[in-house]
């Protein structure tokens, strides 16, 4: 199993350059960032720093998304950064979330995300591709590689990453809903005649590692207003009831009452008191190393390659070094 290491881009860059470092040297393979141009600094100005400054580690968006950038600019950005540092970076990619509506616009359809997953991941690879109905190139690209991972929850787009994406993302760390959504993903990629067996499937979650269990659960529990925006989505598309989503991930937004993306992905979020202890413990990993080894292990089974920690908390560098002493060695 690999590891990353999510953060968001909050100035001082350098706080955020020296963390991806420590990350390097406690055994993390993955360097991810926020992507939320007025929320925090422009990750991929951030990710050359992060490259120089690291020798082995893969850096990218947790997650872009098809609308605040032209799909050739996002391209070349990716293939500049892999020009300069030796292809050391993964497109992920979802519909846009606090990007969009932070700005005022509406997440990306998903239509348009599976259509710039192709273009994106072509340009960038040094292939033609049509945007806005214009063929073009960037003829300066040798050897370009970008996998491209999305970010998923709903059904359909459970179903677009397995026919498009080279990995699938899932932002939660319950065991139950990781193995009904990798199952999801991998039956659409063999429905679509590739292998399923080939898409990284990447689990992403707070995790907090610690003695104390309440303290660990209110500096997370931010994570569960964060998945709730999407399930919120999920729940207007198909209905509470649908049978489309496990009740398991609807249920707990029902006391769910508008949201602040100025406290978005922070500790102490005022908006995420309606996410109980319940949900915090599934979807984070909270508690001694030995119970995040044994929830890693379970994931793991589940098929998944790589964990990714969301790391937004007053721990950040004791979780880093414990995960780098204790936990990456038992799951490596």
């Amino acid at each position: 199993m690999d590891f990353g290491l999510v953060l968001q881009t909050d100035p001082p860059a350098s706080q955020v350059v020296g963390l991806m470092r420590r990350a390097e040297r406690n055994g993390f393979r993955y360097g991810w960032t926020f992507d939320s141009a007025v929320l925090w600094q422009e990750p991929f100005v951030i990710y050359s720093q992060i490259l120089a400054n690291t020798t082995k580690l893969h850096v990218g968006p947790m997650v872009t998304n098809p609308g605040t950038r032209t799909w050739e600019v996002t391209a070349s950005t990716f293939a500049t950064l892999n020009d300069m540092y030796g292809n050391r970076t993964v497109c992920g990619i979802g519909r846009g979330d606090s990007a969009m509506r932070v700005a005022g616009r509406r997440p990306n359809t998903l239509a348009r995300l599976g259509e710039a997953i192709d273009v994106i991941r072509d340009l960038a690879e040094g292939r033609e591709a049509t945007v806005d109905g214009n063929a073009i190139q960037i003829p300066w690209i040798k050897n370009g590689r970008l996998p491209v991972w999305m970010a998923a929850y709903g059904p359909k787009a459970l179903a677009l990453a397995g026919q498009k994406a080279d990995g699938f993302i899932l932002q939660l760390a319950d065991p139950f809903l990781t193995e009904w959504m990798v199952k999801a993903v991998r039956q659409a990629a063999a429905d679509a005649g590739r292998d399923p067996d080939a898409l990284t499937i990447c689990v992403a979650a707070p995790a907090y590692v610690g003695d104390d269990l309440a303290h660990a659960r209110d500096q997370c529990r931010w994570f569960g207003g964060m998945v709730g925006n999407h399930v919120a989505d999920l729940v207007s598309k198909y209905g509470e009831h649908s049978g489309m989503v496990p009740e398991e991930l609807t249920a707990y937004i029902k006391d769910r009452h508008g949201y602040d993306y100025s406290h978005h992905g922070r500790a102490g979020n005022p908006d995420t008191a309606f996410v109980p202890d319940e949900i915090v413990d599934r979807f984070c990993l909270l508690g001694p190393a030995e119970a995040h080894i044994a929830k890693l292990r379970h994931l793991k089974d589940l098929g998944v390659d790589q964990f990714a920690v969301y790391n937004m908390h007053d721990n950040r560098e004791g979780t880093i070094d414990a995960y780098g002493s204790e936990i990456i060695p038992a799951l490596g």
